[in-house]
């Protein structure tokens, strides 16, 4: 199977800190727009979103995205799906990538060896993950 080359573009655009905070930026995202700043440990705003949170966030949600296409092809019906990741950094990289995700499903949940299957190939398939070089992992549950 060929594989498809495309391209995710977003627009980033600072503003010279016009609201008091020097890191304060935006990045849209289609028709979306998110206020940013950098992490609060680098004097950002803690009430907006940094790009190391993005980084997290995009990891679990291309790892739910693929789980819940996955488990679509078996049959088997998500009721929700919910994460909690977190990133871990030494001062200069990220080290770790942890993904904790709670499945719940509608009617009787997958055996364990079927849901950790889906959980590997998710994984595997995770464009994000395969894009950054730290490890990232999985601990999942069902509920």
């Amino acid at each position: 199977m060929a594989k498809l080359e495309s391209e995710h573009r977003v627009q980033v655009v600072w503003r010279g800190g016009e609201d008091g905070d020097s890191r304060a930026h935006e990045i849209r995202l289609s028709e979306q727009t998110l206020a940013c700043s950098s992490a609060s440990e680098y004097r950002g705003d803690p009430d907006k979103a940094d790009p190391e949170q993005l980084l997290v966030a995009a990891a679990s949600s291309c790892h739910m995205l693929w789980f819940l296409a996955l488990a679509r092809k078996r049959k088997l019906q998500v009721a929700s799906y919910g994460d909690e990741p977190v990133g871990t950094m030494d001062g200069e990289r990220f080290t770790r990538v942890t993904l904790r995700p709670r499945v719940a499903f509608e009617g009787d949940p997958p055996t364990a060896e079927v849901f950790d299957e889906l959980h590997h190939e998710a994984h595997e398939r995770c464009f994000i993950a395969n894009s950054i070089s730290c490890p990232v992992e999985i601990e999942p549950a069902i509920g």
